[in-house]
């Protein structure tokens, strides 16, 4: 019976046999019993229960039998024997009927399964023909076919090179394609890449997380190779090479401090020296102290070559045995305050009341200062102690460098004006600021080359927080960071500030452009100015205090970066971003290296502290994991832990506690910095964010060398 006849035959309520239709509803191929029909429209009632109101032009096939499942049964089975090239070529150029080519290709008696057949066939075909309207189609040109079963081809290709690729990941081994995108894999993933869709593929016949698959069919050959890769591929993924340029010189017309005798106090591995110190007047009731800060800002132009350099980079990456700078080596060495030399500078001098260590005034001066000694603390921190600091006439070693004893009487004033700034700050932070932990450091023995292998030997020590050499610098740096912050808010300059709102737990160290207090610190503002190499932070505002110093009153005006300057908060953004990134991962290799240590120092047990959650911290290493056993502990409570596995690539360790020691200690969520804020958590195990879907889609302080604890 043909479609315009069903509403005739059942209006009349002749008895007639039950009617089936086959129809099209939102470009799906549907079969169900006919329950009532208009001119327009049928009632139609699905094998399913479903009721549905069709359009009478939207049903392609009607009939009496075979039942409708009995039929698609049938057109399935003859859909799946018809050529489609010999129907594409059967077919008329114009547009057709369903059943016009079935009668083409079957014959002029074609059954209702050869109709239903045809119809299956063409619908589930739309490369070879295109549907333009119900029950209508149009063969598609030649080429544009041509194109279309390459296409499929090419994807048929695809899939079994995905089915080998998984097959191969799945017995251990893994496909040279898949081993060259690993970290695209694990870490930005592009869920359309045959590589990616083997990994999930094989992650699931497996049941094993992609990481492990990937290491355990041997994609990762080092875990520090790994860790450093993949740090480069979402950081540096151009490398960390320099492009071709020169350091620009300074101006010629800076004036020499003559009077002045320089010295900075660092790390022995450090380049970057960006501030000295010079004492003038012990004695004469007046003490003028000098702070000067590497002046690159005098040369490198906003903007400029090296500018955008820096800017890209914004700080130095520092890990153990290596770091990437922000600006190239040869352009440091122009500007780095090394000793033997005047170096180009921007100076602080603070005048100090000798007796009371009260500041009277200070003056900001652009100038070429003599550095006269280039102190390494972790050659002379056994010596200069608060004893030996603290008595006028104490002995220095034989061993000790020859001009600690003519520094002597200048550090010790330092030493003492550094106690009385932390002593003022404290009263303002209204407390004091606690280290209960050390400072942990990394060096690495048997290196070949600039950069490690990570089959180093590691030795890690640790240097007490607040040392007399770092509080003297530390509390230099704050003092002249909170000067010049200040000094540029009155001129109405901006700057790039750092503020804590308030000391209450979770109030968070910020940036921003206004001067705002600094609780942790205990200042009413503070600007990073004093490490220019490093930090891009400190460049910019190293340019906006340069303006300050030879414009004054006009500095608003003659600044680089103007009143609420929108590039300003462009850099606060970018800054934070990476900052945070750049210590993360310095956590992440510092973890790598205590867990090297670990293996190679064969320690099986370590005495650890209760955090909570599960969680001890290591005594004597910077350490913090998860152990079974805890079950009611105190937070503090030492106990002994027996380690278990170690996997370098995941960053985990495992322990079980076999011992309680009974005695508890405090332990604060975070230590501080000299700075006083709070320092990040020891980096956490690996985390990768694979998803298991087939995805068809369309830091440092201002102490000098940057820190190495992780809390």
């Amino acid at each position: 019976m043909a479609p315009s006849a069903i509403g005739i035959g059942l209006a009349q309520g002749t008895k007639a046999p039950t009617l089936f239709a086959l129809f099209e509803e939102a470009g799906k191929l549907l079969t169900g019993r006919i329950l009532s029909s208009t001119e327009a429209s049928a009632h139609i009632e699905l094998d399913s229960g479903r009721r549905a109101k069709v359009k009478l032009a939207h049903v392609l096939l009607t009939f009496t039998q075979p039942a409708p499942t009995e039929l698609m049964a049938q057109a399935q089975a003859l859909a799946g024997d018809i050529d489609l090239d010999l129907a594409w070529a059967c077919a008329p150029d114009a547009d057709f009927a369903f059943d016009e080519l079935a009668r083409d290709y079957f014959g002029s008696d074609a059954s209702l399964a050869q109709q239903a057949a045809a119809l299956l066939r063409l619908h589930d075909a739309p490369h070879y023909f295109r549907r333009v309207g119900k029950g209508r189609f149009r063969k598609a040109p030649a080429e544009v076919l041509r194109q279309a079963l390459a296409a499929i081809e090419r994807r048929r290709a695809i899939e079994a090179q995905i089915a080998a690729w998984a097959d191969q990941l799945a017995q251990g081994q893994c496909p040279a394609p898949v081993r060259e995108q690993l970290y695209r894999i694990l870490f930005k993933p592009d869920k359309n890449a045959p590589e990616y869709k083997a990994v999930v593929h094989a992650a699931r016949a497996t049941h094993l997380a992609p990481l492990a698959l990937l290491q355990r069919a041997g994609a990762i050959s080092s875990a520090y190779q790994f860790h450093w890769q993949r740090f480069l591929f979402e950081y540096f993924p151009r490398g960390t090479g320099f492009p071709a340029v020169t350091a620009p010189p300074v101006p010629a017309d800076l004036p020499l401090a003559a009077d002045v005798a320089a010295f900075s106090i660092d790390d022995s591995s450090t380049t970057e020296i960006d501030d000295a110190l010079s004492v003038q007047g012990l004695g004469s009731g007046i003490v003028t102290v000098g702070i000067h800060i590497a002046a690159p800002g005098l040369a490198i132009a906003p903007d400029s070559a090296l500018d955008r350099i820096a800017r890209e980079r914004l700080s130095t990456v520092y890990v153990p045995g290596h770091k990437i700078t922000m600006l190239p080596d040869a352009v440091v060495q122009s500007y780095t305050l090394l000793a033997g030399a005047p170096r180009p500078a921007l100076s602080l001098y603070v005048r100090i009341d000798e007796a009371s260590l009260q500041v009277l005034d200070s003056q900001t001066r652009l100038e070429q200062v003599p550095i006269a000694h280039n102190l390494r603390h972790d050659q002379i921190d056994h010596v200069v102690t608060a004893a030996w600091l603290d008595a006028p006439d104490a002995p220095t070693p034989e061993a000790a460098p020859p001009e600690l004893r003519a520094l002597h009487p200048q550090l010790a004033f330092l030493w003492r004006l550094a106690q009385a700034c932390k002593a003022q700050r404290e009263a303002v932070r209204g407390r004091p600021e606690t280290f209960t932990r050390p400072d942990f450091t990394f060096k690495l023995e048997g290196m070949n080359g600039d950069a490690p292998t990570g089959e180093e030997t590691v030795v890690i020590g640790t240097r007490t927080r607040g040392a007399p050499l770092d509080l003297i610098v530390a509390e230099a740096m704050i003092l002249a960071n909170h000067t010049w912050g200040r000094w540029l808010a009155e001129l109405g300059v901006p700057a790039i500030y750092r503020s804590q709102a308030s000391l209450a737990p979770g109030v968070k160290v910020r940036m921003g452009t206004k001067a705002l207090p600094h609780a942790g610190i205990g200042v009413s503002c503070y600007a990073w100015s004093t490490s220019p190499l490093r930090r891009y932070t400190d460049l910019v505002n190293q340019w906006q205090i340069i303006a300050c110093a030879r414009h004054g009153a006009a500095a608003a005006l003659a600044a680089p970066f103007k009143p609420r300057d929108a590039a300003l908060l462009a850099i606060i953004s970018a800054f934070d971003a990476a900052y945070s990134a750049y210590n993360q991962f310095q956590g992440t290799m510092e973890r790598y290296w205590t867990l090297r240590y670990l293996r190679q120092q064969d320690i099986t047990e370590l005495e650890a502290a209760y955090l909570k959650d599960n969680l001890v911290r290591a005594e004597t290493l910077p350490l913090v994991f998860s152990v079974l056993g805890t079950e009611g502990l105190r937070r503090g409570e030492r106990v002994r832990v027996r380690l278990g596995a170690i996997d370098e690539v995941s960053l985990e360790v495992t322990g079980t506690v076999v011992e309680r020691l009974g005695a508890t200690e405090p332990v604060a969520e975070t230590d501080e910095t000299l700075e006083g804020e709070s320092e990040a958590p020891l980096a956490a195990p690996l985390t990768v964010a694979v998803a298991l879907d087939d995805g068809d889609e369309g830091a440092s302080d201002d102490a000098g060398a940057p820190s190495a604890a992780a809390t």
